[in-house]
Order: C-alpha cells, then sequence, then structure tokens
C-alpha cells in the first residue's frame, strides 16, 4: 500500500504528514512555494536551493517550537489521509521493533511491510544501518588530504553531496585561514567549549524535538562518527602546515586525551568542508546521505547561531621560534 498523495494543491493551514528523519509527523503548512511563479511574501533565500526547482512547503510540526519550520520539498509531505495514518504507526511500530531486536541481541530482521518499503525515506532500520556505516567508517579513517583529493572526484560523479553551510561560517573559515596562514597566528588550545562538549550541547538542543527512541539512535550514532572522523582526520587533513608543531605540543602536553576534548568550533567547522569526501565512499544511498546531511547542517546551524559563543575572538601570535621551527616542517 503505497502513500496516499503527493501534495500538489495543499493550501496554507493545510493539516499534513511530514516527513523528518524516517517517521511521520502531524504538521500544518504555513506556506507554499510554486516555481517561476510570483510567490508574495516568501523570502526565496529561506528555500532551501535543492528545493526551489520544484512546488515546497513550509511546515510546522505540531509540538515542536517554531524555530523547527522548515521548507520541505512536496514528496515529504502527505495528505492527512486514514491510509497515511496507517503508515504513519506502522513506521513508528517498525522503528520500535527494530529497537527492541538490538537491545535484545537479536538477530533477525522483520520483513519490511509494502507500506513502509515504499515510503519516500524507506525504513527506518535502513537508516540507523547507514548512520552505522557512517560511525564504522569514521573508526577506520586513515586518509591524507591528498588520497582524498584523489578519489573524491572519481566518487562525487556518482552521489549528490552538497553540505550547505552558512555564510557566517564561511566568512569564519576565511578569516581563519588568513589568521593562520597569513597573519602566523594559532588558536590557543586547548579549548573551552571542545568539540566533545559542543556536540553533547548540540545532541541537548536537538533532544527538544521530543524525539522518539529510533531517532534519537540516529542522532547519537551520527555525532558519535562526527567526533570519530575529527579524532582520525585532524591530523592528516584538518591542519594547516603551521599548526602542526602546535598539534604535536598540544598533544604530548594533554596525555590521554583524543584531539576532541582539546580542539574547539574552529577546527570542528573545518571538517564539514572535507566531509562530503568522506561521505562518497560510503555504500549509502542517496536517501540516507539526505538524512545525514540534514543532521549535519542543522549542526551547522547550531554553530552559526552560538558563533560568539563557540569560537574565539582573536587568536594569539606565534612566538619567532615557534615560527622557526614550524617553517622546518
Amino acid at each position: 500500500m503505497a502513500a496516499n498523495g503527493p501534495s500538489e494543491g495543499f493550501s496554507v493551514n493545510a493539516r499534513c504528514l511530514a516527513f523528518h528523519g524516517p517517521l511521520l509527523y502531524e504538521s500544518k503548512i504555513l506556506k507554499t512555494y510554486f516555481p517561476n511563479e510570483k510567490n508574495a511574501g516568501i523570502d526565496i533565500e529561506q528555500i532551501p536551493e535543492e528545493n526551489r526547482a520544484a512546488v515546497a512547503y513550509l511546515i510546522h510540526y505540531k509540538g515542536w517550537k517554531s524555530s523547527w519550520d522548515e521548507w520541505l520539498p512536496q514528496e515529504r509531505v502527505l495528505r492527512w489521509t486514514e491510509e497515511n495514518l496507517r503508515m504513519q504507526k506502522e513506521l513508528k511500530n517498525e522503528a520500535l521493533q527494530q529497537l527492541r531486536n538490538k537491545k535484545a541481541g537479536g538477530s533477525g530482521q522483520r520483513e519490511l511491510t509494502p507500506t513502509a518499503s515504499t515510503a519516500v525515506t524507506s525504513s527506518s532500520q535502513k537508516r540507523k544501518e547507514s548512520a552505522k556505516e557512517f560511525t564504522d567508517l569514521a573508526k577506520a579513517t586513515k586518509k591524507t588530504r591528498r588520497e582524498a583529493d584523489e578519489k573524491d572526484e572519481e566518487y562525487f560523479s556518482h552521489l549528490d553531496v552538497n553540505i550547505v553551510v552558512p555564510d557566517t561560517l564561511k566568512a569564519q573559515l576565511a578569516d581563519d585561514w588568513e589568521n593562520i596562514t597569513k597573519n602566523s597566528q594559532l588558536v590557543k588550545l586547548p579549548r573551552s567549549p571542545n568539540i566533545q562538549e559542543i556536540l553533547l550541547e548540540f545532541r541537548t538542543f536537538y533532544m527538544k524535538r521530543r524525539l522518539g527512541n529510533a531517532e534519537t539512535e540516529i542522532l547519537d550514532e551520527i555525532l558519535a562518527g562526527l567526533q570519530l572522523y575529527f579524532d582520525k582526520s585532524l591530523g592528516s587533513i584538518l591542519l594547516y602546515r603551521f599548526e602542526r608543531q602546535q598539534y604535536l605540543e598540544v598533544t604530548r602536553g594533554n596525555p590521554g586525551k583524543v584531539p576532541s576534548e582539546i580542539y574547539g568550533a574552529e577546527h570542528l567547522v573545518r571538517l564539514f568542508v572535507s566531509l562530503p569526501g568522506l561521505l562518497s565512499h560510503t555504500h549509502m544511498d542517496q536517501q540516507s546521505i539526505n538524512v545525514l546531511k540534514a543532521h549535519v547542517e542543522e549542526l551547522l546551524r547550531f554553530l552559526a547561531k552560538n558563533q560568539k559563543t563557540y569560537f574565539v575572538e582573536s587568536y594569539i601570535n606565534s612566538t619567532p621560534a615557534y615560527e622557526a621551527i614550524s617553517r622546518g616542517l
């Protein structure tokens, strides 16, 4: 039994069901967008670029704060029908059953019902497996920047991996590059809050959505993968040459600590520039990548919103001795 509708013809204030991650939630249409029309009262810059080529809806999830309102493509918004309400219930029950199976250590997986298997975002188990794959890949990450550059072009031709970085963070990255490579300055380490603390604060913020068990598990897998990938790749991919001596010094001075306990937002945001290369090396399908991408972009918006809290106001000047050593590395 397939989903009932796409949502063409929905009007403002219409009751509907909307996908967020693998599950469906009761929602309301706040605005409608139609390409090649005037769309009075709509700021097109607020609509994700990938959603501007077709009908899109600004939706509000019932019971969630308005800060979670978002523009969705029409295929993620379904009509409020008995058939779709049954699908909502089946997806929720399936996610809970899969969670119980995992906790019980069971290896058998229940066959998907036709309704769940034809849902727009597929099954929650598939998404949890994809999130787990991301974590596992992060554990094994040992690529150098050169290796990543050589392979990424081939994979990018097969997958649409485009992480939207807010303009304020793009400016942050540009300033970061100039401070270090042109001004011979450094971020003072260790940082507070560090990356582990930032990710924990983001998790607390995200959990205000009243997530179910399955969605919480997906979130935790993704955050664990980001932290592990940062720890594995910092020394080989994310540092500028001028920072390598500082990296050696700070890791020696903080035995037993991983980089995500020492570094902060300045280096975390660099991760998302190289992250598409990592995603292109997974076996995740496009829809699963979209779920991961949605979480990552939510984290980026969180960092941008709290930029004054998480990023240093100024970098420190390096000493002549440090410069002499670092230029020789």
